[in-house]
């Protein structure tokens, strides 16, 4: 029985070239390497050596080519290696060994420049691939990685998965493929794993791998422990109220979409250091619904002037904001705009 490499490509006559300018590289058009290796241990430093490459060349949401090749690791695979991944020491006897099959798979990888590696649990498998590397006297190019279980760590929270690993990110983000400990199967299932995170931080705006690379989604204790503040929150425009202990009011704020602007507070979006404070004593919030965002802005303005919170900086001050009265009404009606005259008191 022979083995060789499968690798195949369905690449399209203009493909992407990377370029580098003042807005970064988008995610939509960059080249990504989901990869997964298969070996005969944990640690290269031990003697492991790589029994399979699997990897999936993906960009614009579309799979481009993919590699696969069994590796004779040139040792014995030891059994419970094989009760986890089901390869043998038969299966791979007469496969390539890491030198006749680590060119083929740079050239698959591409240049640094355009090719962003991912994998999960990224250390691990790059670090094979490093050693690799070393021991065939290759230079390993400058890749950018992502790792999916950093990143899924950042992004979802306890109450969407109990843990990071593959299998179940995979059925969180409904793959469709399941992980089976097989190179080519798992890097598969990781691709999916990868679109659905992306998806996830496209709603904070990360659009580009610069973005990417600098996310950070770190929450406090304190939005960790209170995000149940932010439920029973109603869909509607209104005005919010953050409470402290002793009801009294921390911060006011408005929106169109409560319930959505609420979350927001307790999710890596939310950065301003007096925030964090604030959630450190809040003990509950309170809406008040109102038929449009404009009454609901004018009612924010009012309970901001009349409360004082602590924790708003905007939106004080307002006797120093110009302001146009409404006379198509009876009844006056003042909007604050932007500018630096002081309140009219004209009737």
């Amino acid at each position: 029985m022979s083995y060789g490499f499968r690798m195949t490509h369905v690449e399209d006559e203009g493909a992407w070239q990377a370029t580098f300018d003042d807005v970064g590289r988008p995610l939509s058009t960059t080249t990504f390497i989901v990869l997964d290796l298969e070996t005969s241990g944990a640690s290269p430093s031990i003697g492991a050596g790589i029994t399979e490459i699997g990897a999936v060349k993906v960009r614009g949401g579309e799979i481009v080519g993919t590699f696969q090749t069994l590796v004779n690791p040139e040792g014995e695979i030891p059994a419970f290696i094989t009760v986890l991944t089901g390869i043998t020491n038969a299966m791979v006897f007469e496969a390539p060994k890491i030198d006749e099959a680590f060119p083929a798979f740079l050239e698959f990888l591409g240049s640094a420049e355009e090719s962003v590696l991912v994998a999960h649990n990224a250390p691990f498998d790059i670090g094979f691939l490093k050693a690799a590397a070393a021991h065939l006297h290759y230079p390993w190019p400058k890749y950018p990685v992502v790792d999916t279980a950093r990143l899924a760590r950042k992004v979802l929270l306890k109450d969407e998965v109990p843990n990071c690993k593959l299998a179940t990110l995979a059925r969180f983000f409904n793959t469709t493929t399941t992980p089976n400990h097989r190179a080519l199967e798992d890097a598969r299932a990781t691709v999916d794993v990868l679109h659905g995170l992306l998806e996830r931080i496209g709603s904070f705006g990360v659009t580009t791998l610069e973005e990417l690379s600098s996310f950070s989604t770190r929450l406090t204790s304190a939005q960790k422990n209170k995000k149940h503040l932010a439920s029973n929150i109603p869909a509607s425009p209104g005005v919010y109220i953050f409470r402290g202990p002793q009801n009294e009011a921390l911060y006011i704020g408005t929106s169109g979409n409560l319930k959505s602007r609420v979350r927001t507070y307790f999710t890596s979006s939310e950065t301003r250091k007096r925030i964090f404070e604030m959630l450190a004593i809040a003990a509950r919030v309170d809406t008040i619904i109102c038929a449009t965002v404009i009454e609901a802005q004018i009612r924010e303005l009012r309970m901001i002037n009349e409360r004082r919170p602590p924790y708003n900086r905007r939106s004080k001050g307002q006797e120093r904001a110009t302001w146009a009265k409404i006379k198509s009404k009876p009844t006056s009606h003042f909007v604050p705009v932007k500018g630096t005259a002081t309140l009219s008191n004209e009737s």
